[in-house]
């Protein structure tokens, strides 16, 4: 079956270092990002699949849907610290036709509707897809 997006494969010793950090990050969230992922996870908008913490070459991004090429990133105080640093992310991300869309701490815990309407706007509108059924026992 020929998949109609890249998956990356990081270099193994790259992904060795990054390993501990991802999963670091994905037992620890930050509020918004914990609260954004149950939104995300287990393809509940519109049947995409999201994965949290995914690295993507030597970057870890919050959300991604490697399907449809999409990263959502959840900011927090210490990103405006880093601009120089989020730009060359996000300028490396989008040479990989990634589109990356990015939200406040503040807009992900005070404004969830308006998060999840602004990510659906993002998504393809006409192939609405559903979540796959588990498999049972005995089928």
């Amino acid at each position: 079956m020929e998949k109609k997006y890249k998956i990356w494969r990081t270099e193994t010793v790259l992904w060795e270092k990054l390993k501990p950090i991802v999963k670091e990050m994905r037992r620890k969230p930050t509020e918004a990002e914990n609260r954004l992922w149950q939104k995300l996870r287990r393809h509940n908008l519109q049947g995409f699949k999201f994965r949290h913490q995914h690295n993507i070459e030597r970057f870890i991004v919050d959300f991604c849907c490697p399907e449809i090429k999409l990263i959502i990133e959840v900011d927090g105080p210490i990103h405006q610290y880093q601009v120089k640093e989020d730009e060359t992310r996000q300028e490396f991300l989008e040479s990989q036709h990634y589109r990356v869309i990015r939200f406040s701490n503040d807009e992900v815990n005070y404004g969830m509707d308006n998060v999840l309407n602004k990510i659906k706007t993002h998504l393809p509108v006409s192939v609405q897809k559903v979540a796959p059924l588990r498999a049972r026992r005995g089928d």
